[in-house]
Order: structure tokens, then C-alpha cells, then sequence
């Protein structure tokens, strides 16, 4: 499933760049040229998207070799030679937009991960993504958050119940939305609230909340909705998480920090194509 999804999004890709031809490499570039060229990382970073990469070329012309000098979740300083590609031109030149794209943004959610991941490091909490990803893209993006050292929360509205503000007042509350979650969903999914108070957290808690969540939190209130909790329920801060000190989050006791940032403004990693 995985696969077909990533073989879609590069067909679109390359559709929507390519179009009905690439007209200046048809013009100006004899066919039958060969090229060869190489990947070069402009800062340091945490690499992601090889084989995405790879599939772009494949697909245009599966004469294109590209030379690997790393693997996905490696990182690499500035200058260093990611890939080494070689082939005819017209397909090289065709693809290499769109393989940059790629390799660009999901390494630069790699390289956040793996940033906001070693804030917290020796610590128990886990830094998550959320679904604030690019439309067609949440696989993509998803895979370079685990990438880069951060968790996966939900893929989709199937993988769990969160039950935020909106959910809560169009239910008439949250006692009312957690016990009609429990009797439509099946036992294997998780329940999760989102509170915005201390009241809303001893209210999740009494509903039968399995996850409760620390909604624009201050650190003190954080650290008494933990106290409160005690243990019955996990706790996940969000809201703004990127602005926040993680480590001082972490330090109140909650065992996920979310954050949207991960993949809905993350910076593209500065990787360029030089020929020979």
C-alpha cells in the first residue's frame, strides 16, 4: 500500500513539472547525450528520501544509475556528496526538479526531528508529529519525521480517537463524546481528549480518557495536570511546541510532546545538482 501511495505522488509530481514535455532540454540538448553529475549538500543536515530519489529517475528512464554514498538518516556536513547520477540527459534534466523537491523537503523534516528529538534526549518523552502535513504528502512526510528520530501520532482519522474542542461541544461535552466513542469504536483504539483547563483534565480523567492532552498549556499548569493525572491516563503537550523550551516541557512529566511544525513549515535542506 505504502509503495503504490509513493509510486502515485512521484507520477503526479513528475506530471505536474514535466507537463506535455521539457521543452529547453528538448531544444537545446542533443539526444542521445549522456550526463554525469552529483548531489551536494550546502549545509548540514539529516538525509532523507533516498530512495525517492532513485524511483524519480527510474521512472523516467531506467538507464539513469544514481550512486549512493549514504543512507536515509545519516548526517552529513556541508560539501558532502550525497549521490553520484549518471544518464541520458534529457531525463536527468527532466527529473531533477522535482528529485530535488524531494530529497530537499523531507530532509529538512529530518533534520528538525532529529533537532527538536536531541532537546529532549535522556528523558523519557517522545516528540511527535500531528496530521498538519502537506496535502499527498503525509506518507512522505510521516517517514522522514521516524527519519529524523521523532514518533508518528495518528496516519489518519481510522488510527485513533481524538476528541478535541470542536468534538466536545458538538457532543455536549466530553463525558458525553468519550462514552460514545467507547461504544462505536472497537477496544483496540486509544480515546483521546483534548483539555484546555484543569477542569477539562479531571473531566477527561473521570470519563475513562486513555490519552489526555495538555492543550497551550502553561509549564506550571503542564506540571499540575501531570500531578493530577497521576498515572491514570498519558499526557501529550501541545500547542505551539516549536516557540517552547522542549527540555523544561518534558521536565513536567507529560510523555509526548506534538508538534505541527515538524512537517506543516519545516525549512528545505540546501542540497544542489552540479554536473560534470
Amino acid at each position: 500500500m505504502i509503495k503504490k501511495s509513493v509510486e502515485r505522488i512521484i507520477e503526479l509530481a513528475l506530471s505536474e513539472d514535466i507537463g506535455t514535455g521539457d521543452v529547453t532540454t528538448k531544444s537545446v540538448v542533443p539526444e542521445g547525450t549522456v550526463i554525469e553529475g552529483s548531489f551536494i549538500a550546502r549545509q548540514k543536515g539529516v538525509i532523507c528520501g533516498l530512495d525517492i530519489l532513485t524511483e524519480v529517475f527510474a521512472y523516467l528512464d531506467s538507464r539513469v544509475v544514481c550512486k549512493l554514498f549514504c543512507k536515509d538518516g545519516d548526517t552529513v556536513e556541508e560539501g558532502d556528496r550525497i549521490a553520484d547520477i549518471t544518464g541520458p540527459a534529457h531525463a536527468v534534466l527532466s527529473g531533477e526538479r522535482v528529485a530535488l523537491n524531494f530529497l530537499q523537503h523531507l530532509s529538512g523534516i529530518a533534520t528538525q526531528a532529529y533537532m527538536f528529538s536531541q532537546m529532549v534526549t535522556g528523558t523519557a518523552v517522545k516528540i511527535v508529529d500531528t496530521r498538519k502535513t502537506t496535502p499527498g504528502l503525509r506518507v512522505l512526510e510521516k517517514y522522514a519525521v521516524k527519519t529524523g528520530g521523532g514518533y508518528n501520532h495518528r496516519m489518519n482519522l481510522a488510527d485513533g480517537i481524538l476528541i478535541k474542542d470542536n468534538h466536545i461541544k458538538a457532543a455536549g461535552g466530553i463525558a458525553p463524546a468519550v462514552k460514545a466513542a467507547r461504544q462505536y469504536a472497537p477496544q483496540t483504539l486509544k480515546v483521546e481528549v483534548e483539555a484546555e483547563s484543569l477542569v477539562q483534565v479531571q473531566e477527561a480523567l473521570d470519563a475513562g480518557a486513555d490519552i489526555i492532552m495538555l492543550d497551550n498549556m502553561s509549564l506550571e499548569q503542564m506540571k499540575e495536570a501531570v500531578e493530577l493525572i497521576a498515572g491514570r491516563a498519558l499526557t501529550e503537550a501541545s500547542g505551539n511546541m516549536d516557540r517552547q523550551d522542549l527540555r523544561a516541557v518534558a521536565a513536567t512529566g507529560v510523555d509526548f510532546i506534538s508538534i505541527g511544525a515538524l512537517t506543516h513549515s519545516v525549512k528545505a535542506m540546501d542540497i544542489s545538482l552540479k554536473f560534470r
